[in-house]
């Protein structure tokens, strides 16, 4: 037989089988389940919700004018395999004062140039930070008080947006948080 014929059968093969999986409805791979690679056809895998932890809220730096803070988070994915964590969205309160709301990682819109999300693994936990610059405008003597002897009553609400690990397959799934340190 023809070498080019048989070529021509393999590649064909192969596109008919990327084209099959790509297109059925049903989900051939199992992104958490513990159970193999394969799901058993007509039954829906639940995604667990990853668990978001407040890792530490720290002064940095204090000046005069401006103050330097770091918030942490400790992210932990209890399903089989990965998951993508888009983004946390965070408010930071000390007592009823809200002192800075912020966002780690992005949500992917339209062509996404670069990626800004992160990976969690189920083996460990993820540790995510940012800085957070506070300037000092004078309105405030009582958090800035708080904040110089270092005795500040912090509160953190948030939401986490996640799904499973492909950005095309699966639900985006939300979690709530609020801790208090």
């Amino acid at each position: 037989m023809n070498s080019k014929i048989i070529v021509v059968i393999v590649v064909a093969a192969f596109a008919g089988v990327v084209w099959i999986v790509a297109f059925s409805d049903q989900s051939l791979l199992s992104d958490i389940s513990e159970e193999g690679i394969f799901s058993k056809p007509g039954t829906e895998t639940q995604i667990l919700p990853i668990e978001i932890e407040l890792d530490d809220v720290s002064i940095l730096e204090i000046r005069e004018k401006a103050a330097t803070l770091e918030i942490k988070f400790k992210v932990t994915n209890p399903n089989y395999k990965s998951v993508i964590l888009q983004f946390i969205k965070y408010e930071l309160f000390e007592q009823d004062l809200r002192v800075s709301a912020g966002t780690i990682g992005s949500r992917p819109e339209g062509f996404v140039a670069s990626s800004n999300y992160f990976i969690i693994l189920n083996d460990a936990p993820t540790f995510l930070s940012e800085k957070i610059t506070i300037k000092n405008t004078g309105n405030t003597p009582e958090f800035w008080s708080a904040l110089m002897n270092n005795t500040p009553e912090w509160t953190v609400k948030g939401e986490a947006f996640f799904n499973l690990s492909s950005m095309m397959r699966g639900q985006e799934n939300q979690i709530t948080f609020e801790f208090t340190k």
